[in-house]
């Protein structure tokens, strides 16, 4: 009889359910109440023959502690369930908080600059990552054994008659521009590239570039000069000033580097600028006529200039940041201090 009452009390616990306090203590009080039917089993049990004692106190015992466990399970859920009601009703308890984040220094360089060049009204031109020798070399002025190879160490894939790598420079999103657009052109190419370099505090072996390139009748180095000149009084004040370096790229000719004055200094001289005054920016030029006919554009028609720029570069200078390895750590403590800048 006792052994039925126990299966019957055990079922019941199994499926025990309760939508409040109320009800839980309702099922305390039936089971382990002072006249609770676990407690008058307990009574019963002094009934049993020797030979049985064991085998139903055992029985009784966990019964017992089942229902107890049962009965704080549902004490507990009961308990979470109020809370929910209390806190989603409740309109002036604090809410959750959640940790935000913030966008890269160098995302926040790139928009930027890309805001910039489009007030000027240059579109937005992206390509692949992994390219072929034509353009990323041959296109651009780059004979197989040219020199001008040697500047740039590159990262290659595959070898054969055009070999496949890592562009070195997003001068190949121009090229494939020029393929299959007619002019006028007039775009920006912001992308990441790379080149075999030994990673330190002013170099990596990853970085991002944006370049521009404007193609049509007429264009003139008095144009890149403007556009340059506007770019940096927009990106690093309005006094800021230009100064422009003959040099050698084998896509342009003329070919120029690019200062500006010290944003630091205002072109006085410290330790940023060296004491010069200046700080280098970019390099730029007018298109190379052989560059032009690569790619399917009439040289004696159509003349024009590109200029490219490293981000990360003018990021440095915009916040004073001294290690470009900085970018690439995902310290959450450096990211913070660009969530003004948002």
């Amino acid at each position: 009889m006792i052994n039925e009452k126990i299966e019957t009390l055990l079922n019941e616990i199994r499926n025990a359910k309760a939508g409040n306090e109320k009800e839980v203590e309702e099922l305390r009080v039936r089971l382990l109440g002072k006249k609770g039917e676990i407690t008058g089993l307990f009574d019963e049990f002094r009934n049993v023959s020797a030979e049985h004692k064991r085998e139903f106190g055992q029985k009784l015992n966990s019964l017992k502690n089942m229902a107890a466990a049962k009965i704080e399970e549902l004490r507990g859920r009961v308990a979470e369930t109020s809370d929910r009601k209390d806190s989603s009703s409740d309109l002036t308890m604090p809410g959750d908080h959640f940790e935000l984040g913030t966008r890269h220094p160098i995302s926040i360089t790139r928009e930027e600059i890309i805001s910039i060049f489009r007030k000027q009204g240059y579109a937005l031109a992206e390509g692949p990552e992994i390219e072929d020798d034509h353009h990323v070399f041959e296109a651009l002025n780059f004979p197989p054994d040219h020199p001008a190879r040697d500047m740039q160490d590159t990262f290659f894939i595959s070898s054969g008659v055009n070999p496949i790598l890592l562009r070195t420079h997003t001068s190949s999103v121009q090229v494939r521009t020029m393929e299959t657009r007619k002019p006028p052109i007039r775009v920006i190419c912001p992308g990441r590239v790379f080149r075999n370099e030994a990673i330190s505090a002013r170099a990596h072996c990853i970085f991002h570039q944006v370049e521009g390139l404007y193609v049509d009748r007429n264009v003139s180095f008095a144009d890149l000069k403007q556009t340059i000149l506007i770019f940096v009084r927009e990106m690093f004040g309005p006094d800021t000033k230009i100064r422009m370096r003959p040099s050698y790229f084998p896509f342009t000719e003329p070919s120029t580097e690019v200062d500006i004055s010290c944003n630091i200094c205002g072109g006085k001289g410290c330790n940023i600028c060296k004491g010069t005054g200046w700080l280098e920016i970019m390099g730029a030029g007018m298109v190379d006529p052989n560059v032009l006919e690569a790619c399917g554009i009439d040289s004696k028609e159509y003349t024009g200039f590109a200029f490219g720029m490293g981000i990360e570069r003018i990021a440095m200078l915009k916040w004073q940041v001294k290690d470009l390895r900085l970018y690439f750590e995902n310290d959450v403590r450096f990211l913070r201090e660009f969530e003004t800048s948002i």
